[in-house]
């Protein structure tokens, strides 16, 4: 006699925003799976029958995309077709109450740090176990490794602190921990991020303690390249440096954040650095780090902003040649500190300063690249994509950065293995290569 069979529930994570929600999601995933639930992360499949939206609240347009994704499944379950919609991240976890009233279809609405509420909604346990161990979404040979939450700053532009609360670090075993368990699974590349990266140890040892924990990292074995996120340049701790002489492991890279280079913008930005203090760490990062590669973002159309200031941005990045530059476009956002003041730049004329800092740092990526033609490389293989094999150097962050590309149809390599690659042609942001 045949038994009635009761369908497996079925949950599908969707990511929208950073590397710092990612991980997030990868936790959420790995707490799942250690309930026994069937999980699936960004997919195609429309088989789930349970739907979690892990959403961003940065700036106007991620809003935008996270209340569209959250109307879109609110719609599916409307027609049937799932059973349960739950959101969590920075998005619900700012604009909770409103989001509850505007689209009610939702089951329920969770926090940044309220895991263990999403978790007991689905009847699911909160393994403390599982604290460290984690499913990765990434290419099997790279991870994102958060070591701290929230920030204490109060820059005027920004909303994370609101969304992320105040910086707590992670304990540096706690992290060693972590870094072990994901290089016995083949992850080569650790790419530390937090909301910022220098900050780290100051809450829990009462100093700075990231070169610290760049020391223990680097003798996990199985760790090739440690590479380091968003580290704010206000009172920078130059010994990361030293650390970066000093051990192989840890990338000669740094994503340092500097949002502008006019002292009137900085101050009103309330940055609490000026553009000669911005010069200096650079030259010592070139001088300790001979090669580093150094990427940053700058803001423009920032409340009060004058063309002189823009103009003074554009020079800076012309004299200081950064490797990696983005430009983010200012969004007014409420309860910031900046808030209180007239958002007098327009749209259009925001967009404009943006390309005009962009058309700046194009001709120096170039220049960069064909600087590295002829030039042999350790290149980590990431994927393979039309034709060719992608990889990048230790120069290059996943997703963000510049890429070297393999002509697949004359080389082969093994996707994430590294490789000796000579760089045979440049463009503005990619680079052609054959193996050796």
């Amino acid at each position: 006699m045949k038994t009635k069979s009761i369908k497996k529930d079925k949950v599908h994570v969707i990511t929208l925003g950073c590397s710092k929600n990612l991980v997030d999601s990868e936790n959420m995933i790995t707490q799942l799976k250690g309930n026994d639930f069937d999980v699936v992360h960004d997919s195609s499949d429309q088989d789930a029958n349970i739907v979690i939206v892990n959403t961003c609240g940065f700036i106007d347009l991620a809003k935008e995309e996270s209340v569209n994704t959250i109307l879109e499944y609110s719609k599916v379950k409307a027609e049937g077709k799932i059973d349960k919609l739950f959101v969590t991240g920075c998005l619900s976890q700012r604009y909770k109450d409103d989001l509850e009233q505007e689209i009610p279809e939702v089951d329920a609405y969770f926090g940044t740090l309220e895991l263990p509420g999403l978790l007991a909604k689905l009847d699911a346990d909160y393994k403390h176990e599982l604290i460290g161990e984690r499913v990765t979404t990434t290419p099997q040979h790279f991870a994102y490794l958060k070591i701290s939450e929230g920030c204490n700053r109060t820059c005027a532009f920004c909303a994370i602190p609101l969304m992320r609360g105040k910086h707590i670090s992670r304990p540096i075993e706690e992290l060693v921990k972590e870094a072990q368990n994901l290089a016995r699974v083949g992850v080569k590349e650790l790419i530390l991020i937090a909301q910022e990266l220098t900050y780290y140890g100051l809450d829990i040892y009462k100093k700075r303690e990231l070169p610290k924990l760049l020391h223990a990292l680097a003798d996990v074995e199985g760790i090739d390249w440690i590479r380091l996120h968003y580290a704010y340049p206000s009172k920078f701790p130059v010994e990361i440096f030293d650390v970066m002489a000093e051990r192989k492991e840890i990338c000669n890279y740094l994503d340092i954040p500097l949002q502008h280079a006019s002292d009137n913008v900085l101050h009103n930005m309330r940055r609490q650095i000026t553009q000669e203090e911005t010069k200096e760490i650079i030259r010592l990062a070139r001088e300790k780090v001979p090669g580093i590669t150094l990427r940053t973002t700058m803001l423009v159309g920032f409340p009060g902003e004058t063309e002189e200031d823009v103009q003074e941005l554009i020079d800076f990045v012309g004299e200081m040649k950064f490797d990696r530059l983005g430009v983010f476009q200012y969004s007014h956002e409420e309860s910031t500190i900046a808030f209180d003041q007239e958002d007098d730049v327009s749209a259009e004329e925001k967009a404009d300063r943006a390309n005009r800092v962009m058309e700046a740092q194009q001709s120096i990526s170039f220049s960069k690249n064909e600087d590295k033609v002829g030039k042999v490389f350790k290149v980590l293989f990431d994927r393979k994509e039309g034709g060719y094999f992608v990889g990048r150097t230790e120069g290059d962050s996943p997703e963000v950065d510049n890429e070297v590309l393999v002509d697949a149809s004359k080389f082969y390599v093994r996707i994430g293995d590294f490789a000796q690659v000579k760089i045979i042609e440049a463009m503005d942001y990619d680079l052609f290569g054959e193996v050796l």
